[in-house]
């Protein structure tokens, strides 16, 4: 009857590790993108000039686990957002904040735009903390260096 009630918690336990294990969200110097799914993708991306509030939530296993619920508010058409199973939403949320507010600086300077070599240092720094991972990091870099 025990290995009855474990298989029962392993099996409803495995979506969710795969919908954890497929969910990336990236944060770039522009919008955030989220994408999930192994069989059937999903896609969403965000412009940070939308965002106008970032929460996140964890309950107790996933704080052991590093993860939980990221909500994204922003007026219009895209409402209030909730993304589930981030990785390291905490950490998300602070980076969300701090792209938007050196977004929002860029657009208001039109005379000290980001440079390639601020934008690459951001991503790497993003990278080193876990926000972005290796493949997502060159994706972002190769848009930052491609000529045009």
């Amino acid at each position: 009857m025990v290995g009855v009630g474990a298989a029962l918690i392993v099996v409803s336990a495995i979506p969710k590790i795969v919908a954890w294990a497929t969910s990336h969200f990236v944060v770039t110097t522009d919008r955030v993108v989220h994408r999930s799914g192994w069989f059937a993708k999903r896609s969403m991306e965000i412009p940070l000039e939308n965002i106008s509030d970032v929460r996140f939530s964890q309950g107790v296993v996933e704080r052991v686990i590093g993860a939980g619920d990221l909500v994204l508010e922003s007026p219009g058409e895209f409402g209030q957002e909730t993304f589930t199973n981030i990785r390291r939403p905490e950490v998300v949320q602070k980076a969300i904040y701090e792209m938007n507010e050196a977004n929002l600086r860029r657009m208001q300077s039109p005379h000290s735009p980001a440079s390639v070599a601020d934008e690459l240092a951001k991503l790497a720094r993003l990278r080193d903390e876990g926000v972005l991972s290796d493949e997502e990091f060159e994706v972002q870099k190769s848009h930052l260096l491609r000529p045009g």
